[in-house]
């Protein structure tokens, strides 16, 4: 079954741009070649890391966003984890958290259409007492 996931990746600083590219479409033939749809790779530039990993301060972002299934994910964590310039990933299944946007969004879809509450009685002006 194909799902909705998001790959972040956090490849080493000292990479060119040239071998970052070559990285990204790697890992896009890869992922493409084990049954994943990669809809979106976009380079996210190079950020400081909030604490250091395998001794680098700062990282070059890269996300991924694909439509695939378990095995597809799975054997792109798998490449991931022995690609040398890549020090941290992360995969998160995004479909279960559209689903519920979409039935908040239908809830106050609901709420918009029903008729606006009774307004309250306004008060006698002549009521109103004076200090």
């Amino acid at each position: 079954m194909q799902r909705a996931y998001e790959v972040m990746f956090i490849v080493r600083p000292d990479l060119t741009e040239e071998d970052l590219d070559k990285l990204i479409s790697t890992l896009q033939t890869h992922a493409t070649n084990a049954g994943a749809t990669v809809l979106n790779a976009e380079k996210m530039g190079k950020r400081r890391l909030a604490y250091d990993v395998k001794k680098f301060q700062d990282g070059m972002y890269v996300l991924f966003t694909l439509n695939a299934d378990g095995k597809s994910v799975h054997e792109l964590e798998r490449r991931l984890r022995v690609t040398e310039p890549v020090i941290k990933f992360i995969t998160v299944r995004t479909d279960e958290e559209q689903q519920r946007l979409d039935k908040v969004r239908k809830l106050r879809a609901a709420r918009t259409k029903r008729p606006p509450a009774e307004a309250a009685p306004a008060e006698s002006e002549g009521s109103a007492v004076t200090a």
